[in-house]
């Protein structure tokens, strides 16, 4: 049996592309004509968070490549707010920055050096959506470096307010 969930999706300026997602394995990959071969790895014996859909937040455990080019991926925290939901990239295939960050409860804002490029929105399942931002013109990275974000990580926080509540209940019970 095939652990993979692949999720198909058909990209206005990209086409046809796959979002394959092993939570168990903790490996996400990402497919398409013209995109780079995209991969996130989650590290043999790292523990697994199941409400993480690579499986952890922990860039120690973390490992993601473009066109089998290791590139630095880091996740923060997350914990009370959206910002501390982000992941960023550091690309060294082409010397840009790359973030995600959550900018409603279930999608999150794609920034290449700290340029929207577009909203992702993932179910968790590797199921991803992307709404690219009229005039942004992302590329074939940008593209492969957002659809693997939002699958390895999901999109979107809950706000403020309502991560300080459930911390504060969390330690009072």
């Amino acid at each position: 049996m095939d652990p993979f969930t692949y999720a198909p999706v058909e990209d206005p300026l990209f086409g046809a592309i796959a979002v394959d997602l092993d939570h168990e394995a903790g490996v996400l990959r990402v497919s398409g004509a013209d995109l780079p071969r995209t991969e996130v790895r989650r590290a043999a014996g790292a523990a697994l968070e199941t409400h993480v859909p690579i499986g952890t937040r922990d860039p120690a455990h973390l490992a993601m490549s473009l066109d089998d080019t290791s590139v630095p991926v880091r996740p923060a925290k997350a914990f009370l707010t959206r910002r501390s939901y982000r992941v960023d990239v550091g690309s060294t295939v082409q010397g840009v920055t790359h973030r995600l960050v959550p900018v409603s409860v279930g999608s999150s804002r794609l920034l290449k050096d700290g340029r929207p490029l577009g909203v992702l929105t993932s179910t968790g399942d590797g199921n991803v959506t992307v709404e690219w931002k009229a005039d942004s013109a992302p590329d074939a990275y940008d593209a492969a470096v957002g659809y693997a974000l939002a699958g390895s990580f999901g999109t979107g926080a809950e706000p403020m307010w309502k991560l300080t509540l459930d911390a504060a209940l969390m330690m009072w019970t």
